[in-house]
């Protein structure tokens, strides 16, 4: 069980059979490279598509196309049903609050469909950030943030003369919770965090940082882009007052994501987009707007994208976080232990105990963006840049790494050719040893 609390499973580790679980997703089975098998160790950017992800979006525009919210015939009430019963599914798998606690209209009235998790930050940074914040009052970053969890803050703290601070990290990559304290204070009014770096892999003690600021008065932004699809998520147990995370890297469409915000901030906050669907009526000179989360869904949603998102979370269900845990906890054993027998490769960040299925690397002597070119020509596909972090990159003292990062569907096949590929790249740059 990870810090992130309940962990279930329909699959056990005895159980799980990696290579059925290929044959689900048709991106696996192409070759490229020359007809070499397509080894995809770049899930940290977005997953590849289970055939039932595919099937559900395809479902969706072959037989009830059409607009929700907005008529009465039966395409319509089709469409609408679908998805607000992904809605539930996230609210499920978030495990918000029941609705009976909330005594609130029959939706799941803390689960906003986003573009992503960028557009999720967004939201918050505008649409409470600009009406809540001011001058001199603080904003607590920290350096391992993906630029999404970094800007929109720079942009509100610019707006409203609120002041951004950076809490330290330890030399191996995590939060340094013993000056936490000193930067943490009654000044503070948001503290924004990833649960997990997009580039050290390091999971964060999201639950601590969390009480801690919510003693203080703060309220705290979790990014769940890389967490969400790795480990089980409980908004209850967290106890975050907005959570974001992206469809994209939980097997699902791109397009879509999600923002889960405590009700009462939401219903304090105002909507950060105009138009169709979120009003309750317009005036000449004003506008009454709809209760969460319609309030915060101006226009046409990526419809087919959520239906297809609650289509992925079936499917991730269906295996189980144990499964999925065992799998990912190999592959991160494998690849540490892989990489760390080649001379110049440097892997930075936590060990494997603090950490999720991403393993960022440099090789001395090989520029990462080199790297990820030369394994392209194996078939090997990974990440080589500063991943939209560019602050760590310059706690890293590089100006970009390599990314491995990896899904249940990867093997320690996979992995070990990973790492005779990096031999050959040091071997074509003629490096020794």
């Amino acid at each position: 069980m990870n810090r992130f609390g309940r962990m279930n499973s329909s699959i056990t580790a005895d159980t799980f059979d990696v290579q059925k679980i290929r044959r689900d997703f048709p991106m696996l089975q192409q070759r490229i490279a020359d007809g070499r098998p397509l080894i995809y160790l770049d899930t940290g950017a977005t997953a590849q598509k289970p055939q039932a992800v595919i099937n559900k979006i395809t479902e969706c525009l072959e037989q009830y196309n059409a607009n929700v919210h907005r008529g009465v015939h039966a395409l319509h009430e089709r469409v609408t049903g679908e998805l607000e019963a992904a809605r539930a599914k996230i609210g499920a798998f978030l495990n918000v609050r029941e609705l009976d606690e909330l005594d609130q209209l029959d939706d799941v009235s803390e689960v906003i469909f986003t573009s992503g998790t960028t557009m999720s930050i967004n939201l918050v940074a505008q649409a409470w950030g600009r009406n809540h914040l001011s001058p001199g009052e603080e904003i607590l970053l920290n350096s391992l943030e993906h630029h999404a969890n970094i800007v929109p803050w720079q942009m509100v703290a610019a707006a409203t003369g609120a002041v951004i601070r950076w809490l330290p990290l330890t030399t191996t990559g995590e939060l340094d919770l013993e000056q936490l304290d000193a930067f943490l204070t009654r000044r503070t009014k948001m503290v924004a965090l990833t649960a997990m770096s997009n580039v050290l892999g390091t999971i964060t003690p999201v639950r601590e940082i969390i009480t801690r600021a919510h003693d203080v008065g703060a309220l705290v932004l979790v990014d769940g882009a890389q967490s969400v699809p790795h480990m089980p998520t409980d908004a209850q147990a967290l106890d975050a007052d907005f959570l974001a995370f992206s469809g994209h890297k939980l097997y699902g469409p791109t397009g879509i994501g999600v923002l889960y915000g405590k009700l009462e901030h939401l219903e304090a906050m105002s909507p950060f987009l105009g138009g169709g669907n979120m009003i309750d009526d317009v005036f000449d000179d004003h506008s009454t707007y709809k209760r969460p989360p319609f309030k915060f869904e101006a226009g046409t949603l990526p419809i087919a994208e959520a239906i297809g998102l609650g289509a992925a979370i079936d499917y991730v269900q269906s295996i189980g976080w144990t499964a999925i845990h065992e799998q990912e906890r190999q592959l991160l054993t494998a690849c540490h232990a892989e990489l760390s027998k080649i001379p110049g490769v440097t892997i930075h960040g936590p060990d494997i105990g603090h950490k999720g299925a991403i393993v960022s690397f440099t090789v001395d002597g090989v520029p990462a963006h080199d790297l990820g070119t030369n394994l392209a020509r194996h078939g090997i596909a990974i990440r080589a840049s500063h991943h939209c972090a560019k602050p760590l990159h310059r706690w890293l003292n590089v100006d970009a790494t390599a990314r491995a990062s990896f899904a249940f569907y990867n093997t320690v096949e996979e992995v070990q050719a990973l790492a005779e590929a990096i031999r050959q790249a040091r071997k074509t740059f003629r490096l020794p040893g």
